[in-house]
């Protein structure tokens, strides 16, 4: 056991033992003495602790110190009933403090339990609850404002986990702090409620057992009464005091000393005010003149002090940031954070910044934080960090997207209008000004405010700037994700699924696949969006066939067939007979006789007359598929299917291509087209 272990157990066992022990005065007296002490170290820590999470196990602390308190109670009540010699702390406080007067002694007995019970005690409780609920109310503003942080770049994932468990921390230590209060509050009552039976007690033990007549044993007993209330209460007034210090402090990260002093009497002006004042109090009224003319001397000193302090730190900043400058600019440039390139940037003009600033009501910060979330629950993957940025270099109302640094996407809003697209159905236009909507290039025109809703009542889909570029961002992230899944995204997702299915990743990982095949197969499936947060059903997969093939691209296809319920779901509704366009025996067969295998593994040379007849072939019968308002899909083979896939993405980016291995059995399809050569 540690020794500081041992210390608070022996001090929980000690406050136990005096509530059944009759401990000797001498021992009462040095357990009082520390008693003291540790109320005194509570006082000060209080005052000049910076952060009161340093002091986070202060309600553990005062109910430690009420028990111990309680039991010294108990302990010099029984030596004041058993033999009225409680020891020489208790006797001292008794005669010294109320001047050996019982009279005395009982008002400022009574002074100090009023002061700790209705004034400091009463303040603490409200003030402790009164932070407690803000704190607690406080909490989800203060996770968005991180969230945001981290988002724009400002703070690192590290620090932003740091960030979260403090406001965590905090939220315990005012929670707890509302309830440790009331320990203080009963403490108090306690302690009047035992100075009472002593009293009564002593006297009747004075009388009855030591044949003293009342007078007598009222001013023994009542006086060793008041000297054990004392050096009970005193400490637990210091405890009241440093609760109260702990709970009001108004910076919870602050120097006490400095800060109280600094703002007390910072201000030279108020320190010149108040010290004529207190001169001509003292020269013009009877009140003693060389007490208040002295002290306003020394108000006005003190405030020519603080002018020339304040003037010298001004010059001394000042001289400062001249030499942090100069210094910055010998330095040699730090090169290395140069390097470094975001995987997702979003930059826009000096317009758009109301939209993402919050003070001015903007909500893109939290529109960014949606789109990861959304991401994730779609496609399994989390999306990195999404920095961004204002370019005074870009048109007012422009935007851009980058990836790794390089520009795949733009657009452009007007601000304080909407965007207003034409589903297809409606018949009656409305003025406006003609664009494009930038995700997927539709026609669309901008409209004012005035004309949101009738564009609306008229069946115009309408969005407004926020919408627009978070579901601009959202179809650039998903059409370049596969890229942004990196090996280290990987290892997070093995570690997660680790942690509930360990045999399954100590048998694939990396004894049969290593992390950059592994990451292959999830990126060909991000590629044709098929999500992979069924890592367990992928894994098991994997184990199952990578002993027969290293082929990522045949590993991939025999995962997508053990998907083929999710598959099934996304492009085929439940209880619908879906149009689909069929691949040509014939043209699978040249398909696979133009399969070539390697070392690195397997590729298409097909002829590129035959390449032009059946991509011709296959812009016909999309193009009926269209004309029907179906979505494009392809069924095929399942050894073919990669490599039509490949043999056509880069023509028709949108085009889903689906094994019949790949369909669940209840599904119905429709062939309306085959795709021939």
């Amino acid at each position: 056991m540690k020794k500081a272990d041992l210390g608070i157990a022996l001090y929980i066992l000690t406050a136990f033992a005096m509530f059944i022990i009759t401990i000797p005065s001498g021992l009462l007296d040095l357990f009082l003495a520390v008693n003291i002490a540790i109320a005194f170290t509570v006082l000060f820590t209080c005052m000049f602790v910076k952060d009161v999470l340093d002091i986070s196990f202060f309600p553990t602390i005062l109910l430690f110190t009420t028990i111990f308190r309680i039991a010294l109670n108990v302990s010099s009540t029984k030596l004041i009933l058993y033999t009225g010699e409680p020891g020489n702390v208790v006797t001292t406080f008794g005669e010294y403090v109320g001047g050996g007067d019982l009279i005395i002694g009982a008002i400022v007995f009574i002074i100090l339990i009023l002061i700790q019970f209705m004034v400091i005690n009463k303040g603490s409780e409200r003030v402790a609850e009164v932070t407690a609920r803000f704190t607690l109310d406080a909490m989800p503003g203060k996770q968005m404002a991180i969230d945001a942080d981290l988002n724009t770049g400002a703070i690192t994932d590290r620090e932003a986990k740091e960030r979260r468990d403090k406001i965590q921390q905090e939220a315990s230590f005012f929670g707890s702090m509302d309830g440790a209060v009331k320990y203080v509050k009963g403490d108090a009552v306690a302690g009047l409620i035992i100075t009472v039976v002593n009293v009564v007690g002593g006297i009747a033990m004075g009388m009855f057992r030591q044949g003293l007549d009342f007078n007598t044993a009222l001013d023994k007993y009542v006086i060793l009464t008041i000297g054990d209330g004392l050096v009970s209460q005193i400490p637990s007034l210091l405890i009241s005091l440093s609760t109260g210090i702990l709970v009001t402090k108004g910076s919870k990260d602050a120097d006490f000393g400095t800060v109280l002093v600094r703002q007390l009497f910072g201000l030279p002006k108020v320190l010149y005010i108040v010290g004529i004042t207190l001169a001509f109090l003292g020269l013009v009224t009877p009140l003693n003149s060389i007490i208040f003319a002295g002290l306003g001397m020394v108000f006005v000193v003190v405030a020519r002090m603080m002018e020339s302090t304040i003037e010298t730190a001004k010059i001394e900043a000042e001289t400062d940031v001249e030499e942090i400058e100069a210094g910055e600019i010998r330095q040699p440039e730090n090169v290395n954070s140069l390097l470094q390139v975001d995987p997702i940037e979003l930059e826009f003009g000096y317009g758009i910044i109301p939209l993402a600033d919050v003070n001015q009501g903007g909500d893109l910060l939290d529109r960014v934080v949606m789109i990861r979330r959304q991401v994730a629950l779609e496609l399994g993957m989390v999306v990195p960090i999404i920095r961004l940025r204002d370019n005074i270099q870009l048109n007012p109302n422009q935007y851009i997207i980058k990836i790794k640094g390089i520009q795949v996407s733009e657009g452009e809003i007007l601000f304080d209008h909407y965007m207003a697209m034409n589903p297809g159905f409606v018949e009656e236009e409305i003025a406006g000004i003609p664009t494009f909507e930038p995700s997927f290039h539709l026609p669309a025109i901008w409209i004012t405010e005035g004309q949101r809703e009738r564009a609306e009542s008229l069946g115009y889909t309408v969005v407004d700037p926020p919408s627009i570029i978070a579901t601009h961002l959202t179809e650039v992230i998903r059409q370049h994700v596969a890229e942004l899944l990196t090996r280290q995204d990987v290892q997070n997702l093995v570690n997660n699924l680790k942690d509930t299915n360990p045999a399954l990743v100590e048998e694939l990982v990396p004894k049969i696949l290593g992390l950059g095949e592994i990451q292959k197969v999830l990126q060909n499936l991000l590629r044709e969006g098929i999500s992979i947060r069924d890592l367990l059903t992928i894994f098991e997969t994997l184990a199952d066939y990578a002993s027969t093939s290293r082929d990522t691209d045949i590993l991939t296809e025999y995962v997508r067939q053990s998907l083929k319920r999710a598959i099934s779901n996304k492009y085929f509704p439940s209880g619908e007979t879906t149009s689909v366009v069929t691949l040509d025996p014939v043209v699978e067969q040249e398909i696979m006789k133009s399969v070539k295998q390697t070392e690195q593994g397997a590729y298409l040379s097909l002829d590129p007359e035959k390449t032009r007849e059946i991509i011709k072939s296959v812009e016909t019968e999309i193009k009926k598929l269209e004309n029907m308002g179906k979505i494009p899909i392809v069924i095929t083979s399942p050894i073919v299917r990669i490599y039509f896939k490949k043999l056509t993405e880069d023509y028709f980016r949108d085009l889903i291509v689906v094994s019949y291995n790949e369909v669940e059995a209840d599904v119905e399809l429709q062939s309306v087209g085959m795709i021939t050569a």
